[in-house]
């Protein structure tokens, strides 16, 4: 039987019962399928649900064949290796013992003689060479992903599993991630927010509090066919929305015509000029038709209020952030940072960076790219005053924020509000509603507590409260934005910064995001190393 898995009805929640999915049917087979929806909305409970690690509410998993799975963020084991990953390490003490000559014979009929010709061939496919006794605590979070994915590859499963596997990874991470992805025959779902790497699949499954939906093709032609499918369900919603306003004038006009009657004839028997009998049948003849004449006009506004519920259902409205921010007032010849042959790192003895020089004047929008361990994130924090520098000259204006990837500069245990308040102490609380407003955090959505927002929301907050106030910083440093953000959020981030007149400093490996953000130069660690 070919490999497939089946979704029958299922039904997903979360562990405190809140409902996720309901109802889902789908069935993947020897395909890369590319799941994409809102942080929240049941990717990665769904990807457990198929390997078991996940109860559903209701209805059946069916996985006819194996299935590999890579999570976002897996813990290591201290002191763990590359092969203790592979679930190998006995076998490759064992083969390492027979050849030095001290195999039992027993022993000699469990070796795997190809098992190093095996892992290499796995670690080759990710792009990746490297001893099989290498520390994992020595890789870079991108190079453990490459590893991981190697011994998914090394257990050869008919499904891939991969949730956001392109996260912390490098330039050639990525490449090497499309690569294997572009060659792989076997069944592949992958959740991710990487365009670059969904133009890959054959298949977009969208999650949303709809439902599930899959498109074919890749993801241009699901944009595209989202487009042709948004415009139709908005134009069912603006003809369903016309006809209840119509129903509406109409039962008005009758409301009208019905006062006018009641009251012409409210006149004549007052003067007399109406037989008691007649004006009292007409009247019973009045209210049964106007009893009635109610009832119609009530099914039809019911049934009119239900066609635009219905067309509501069918349409996520999605409220593109569009944002005018005050400007920065960031003259174009203004040096905002400056380093001078500076080296840097966390052992004065071996540091990351050696001899770096740097300047970024006026609105400037830097990107910083480099392999893993090529000290990206290390000059972020170096700029940003949290790492001194070993050697060299660093100046840098005091008017900056850092975003890094958990969005610190945030209080999590305040709302949003509050902290909007703590960063701009001049702001008044309407100005503080109206710059969230901005941000679509309006009304209560502004009193939510930091700590429990998702990742996109809480990036988003971030952005409000430093952007919104009436000056904003003239230097925004950014870590990996776009990590563990679902696509939505990252259109509104590139919406955001394409507001901002101030300068961009960024650490990124997302090729989309950087053309949104309008990069105008870029330094190369690996090429100034």
């Amino acid at each position: 039987m070919p490999a497939s898995i089946i979704l029958s009805r299922l039904s997903l929640s979360t562990p405190d019962g809140r409902s996720l999915l309901s109802s889902i049917d789908l069935t993947f087979g020897a395909e890369r399928a590319g799941l994409v929806g809102r942080n929240g909305v049941g990717k990665t409970t769904l990807l457990a649900a198929i390997t078991g690690e996940h109860v559903p509410q209701s209805g059946r998993v069916i996985a006819n064949g194996t299935v590999g799975l890579l999570r976002q963020d897996a813990q290591l084991r201290a002191g763990a290796t590359v092969v203790d990953l592979f679930g190998a390490r006995h076998a490759l003490d064992l083969l390492r013992r027979a050849e030095c000559g001290e195999a039992s014979t027993e022993d000699v009929a469990e070796i795997d003689w190809t098992l190093e010709t095996r892992l290499a061939s796995a670690l080759t496919r990710v792009g990746f060479e490297i001893a099989p006794d290498t520390e994992l605590d020595r890789l870079s979070g991108g190079q453990v992903t490459r590893v991981r994915l190697a011994a998914l590859l090394f257990a050869e499963p008919d499904f891939l599993l991969l949730d956001e596997p392109t996260n912390n990874l490098d330039r050639d991470g990525r490449r090497a991630m499309i690569d294997l992805l572009t060659a792989w025959r076997g069944g592949a779902i992958v959740v991710s927010h990487d365009r670059a790497l969904l133009e890959t699949m054959d298949a977009i499954v969208e999650l949303t509090s709809l439902g599930a939906t899959r498109y074919g093709g890749n993801w241009s032609s699901y944009r595209a066919q989202k487009s042709v499918e948004l415009a139709a369900v908005g134009h069912d919603l603006a003809h369903a929305e016309k006809h209840l306003s119509e129903i509406d004038g109409k039962a008005q006009e009758a409301a009208e015509r019905k006062a006018r009657k009641d009251s012409s004839g409210r006149k004549k028997r007052a003067k007399g000029d109406m037989p008691r009998i007649l004006a009292g049948a007409r009247r019973d003849r009045s209210e049964d038709s106007g009893g009635k004449t109610a009832q119609i006009a009530e099914r039809r506004r019911a049934e009119a209020l239900d066609a635009v519920d219905t067309a509501r259902r069918r349409i996520e409205i999605l409220q593109p952030l569009s944002v005018k921010l005050p400007s920065t007032q960031l003259p174009a010849g203004r040096e905002v940072v400056w380093l001078d042959c500076v080296s840097a790192g966390y052992q004065p003895e071996r540091p990351v960076l050696r001899d770096l020089s740097l300047s970024i004047v006026g609105p400037e929008r830097v990107v910083i790219v480099g392999p893993n361990g090529s000290g990206k994130t290390t000059l972020l924090k170096l700029i940003a005053g949290e790492l001194p520098s070993i050697s060299g000259t660093v100046r840098v204006r005091p008017d900056f924020a850092l975003f890094d990837q958990k969005v610190s500069l945030l209080d999590p245990a305040i709302s949003i509000l509050d902290n909007f308040a703590r960063l701009n102490p001049r702001a008044g609380t309407n100005e503080c509603h109206a710059a969230l407003a901005r941000f679509m955090f309006r009304a209560d959505a502004a009193l939510q507590i930091v700590g429990s927002l998702s990742g996109g929301q809480l990036f988003r907050a971030g952005l409000a409260c430093v952007l919104g106030g009436s000056t904003p910083p003239s230097l925004l440093i950014l870590d990996e934005p776009t990590n563990h953000l679902d696509l939505d959020s990252i259109e509104a981030v590139e919406a955001g910064l394409r507001a901002y007149d101030g300068a961009l400093l960024v650490v990124s490996h997302d090729e989309a995001f950087l053309q949104a953000i309008e990069v105008t130069r870029r330094l190369d660690l690996a090429a100034s190393g």
